[in-house]
Order: structure tokens, then sequence, then C-alpha cells
């Protein structure tokens, strides 16, 4: 997939979805390469509240997209020519709350600007994503690289520390010293925390 597509997507989306007041966030590849990590080749990924779902389908219908019935019961989806969009409400099976909106920042992606979600937000979701179907570390290991200032270490393996993959990534991460304190926020846990 040409990245021009994919972004000229994305601006079409934020721009419909601006005009109707919907709280939404650039996820996955197009917030990676908006933090500074490698472009998407993939398709545009937002994420919002289910229950702005059906109003955010409805206005990218009205910009000209496409309405696809996917079988999953976690996002819906559009097609603009033979760009994917993904509206995702409830990523890994966890609902998107304000908690997230607030974590987000502001930020040009490409031609458009909107909110993207954290860099801890992005690893996270990245991670939960890995099962024993889907375990290639190779993207995953340039865009921790890319974007491991950004990213609070601490919290990405508290929130995804029960994968059994995500805890693999990490401990590579470790002996790489990606993951070594570099990341915004990431203080090793007080003793007493850890006989809680």
């Amino acid at each position: 997939m040409d990245e021009t597509k994919l972004l000229q997507t994305l601006t079409k989306v934020v721009s419909a979805l601006n005009a109707t007041g919907i709280t939404f966030a650039v996820a996955g590849g197009c917030a990676v390469y908006a933090r500074g990590g490698p472009p998407s080749d993939h398709d545009v990924d937002i994420f919002l509240k289910e229950e702005e779902a059906e109003a955010a389908l409805g206005a990218l219908e009205a910009a000209g997209m496409v309405r696809v019935v996917p079988p999953e019961d976690w996002l819906v989806k559009v097609y603009d020519g033979e760009v994917l969009v993904d509206l995702v409400f409830r990523p890994n099976y966890q609902p998107v709350t304000d908690e997230l909106f607030e974590r987000a920042t502001w930020m040009r992606v490409g031609p458009t600007a909107a909110l993207v979600i954290s860099a801890t937000d992005l690893m996270v979701d990245k991670l939960l994503v890995l099962d024993a179907h889907r375990c290639d570390f190779v993207p995953l290991l340039r865009i921790a690289r890319d974007l491991r200032e950004q990213v609070d270490w601490q919290t990405v393996e508290l929130s995804a520390g029960e994968s059994p993959y995500a805890r693999a990534f990490l401990a590579l991460l470790g002996d790489l010293h990606i993951s070594d304190g570099t990341g915004s926020g990431h203080t090793s846990p007080p003793a007493a925390e850890e006989s809680a």
C-alpha cells in the first residue's frame, strides 16, 4: 500500500469526523508514523468510543467511503477506494476511554493533524495483539527503537505483562537496552509496591 494513499485517506477521515464533533484518536501504523516511527503501509486505524461508531460510519459514508460488515465485534470498517479504515472501539477487548484520549497528543500526521494515541498506549496495543499466530518481533523492534524515549516502559509492562508474548518481547528490549529507563516516566517500582 502506498503511504501517500494512506495519508490521503487519513486526511479525509479526520476532516469528516472533525465535522461531527466525535472524539477520536489516530492509532496503529499512522500513529507510529506521526511519532517518528516507520511509515505505515497497511491501513488507517482510528480509536473511538463504541457509542460513536455508528455516527462515525455515517460521516465516512457521506464522505464517499463504503461500509463493510466485519466478523469481529470490536470494530467497524469502511473502505476509501482500496484503503481500509478500521474504527476500533474495543482494542484488545478493552473499551476506548476518556483517559486514553487525555493521554493522546495533538500532532501532525502527514498533511493533517489530529489526536494521536500516546506511544505507551500504542506499544501496549501492539504487544497485546501478539499470539501464537502473530509473533513477528521484527517490525515491533523497529517501532520500539524509534519510539523508546516516548514510552513509559513500566506502564507497558504492567499493562501487557500478562501476555507471555509481550513478556518475551519486553525481555528482549531489556537485553538490548532499549527499555532500560530511557522512556519518559520509567522508574523502578518501590519495594513496598512489590510486597503489596
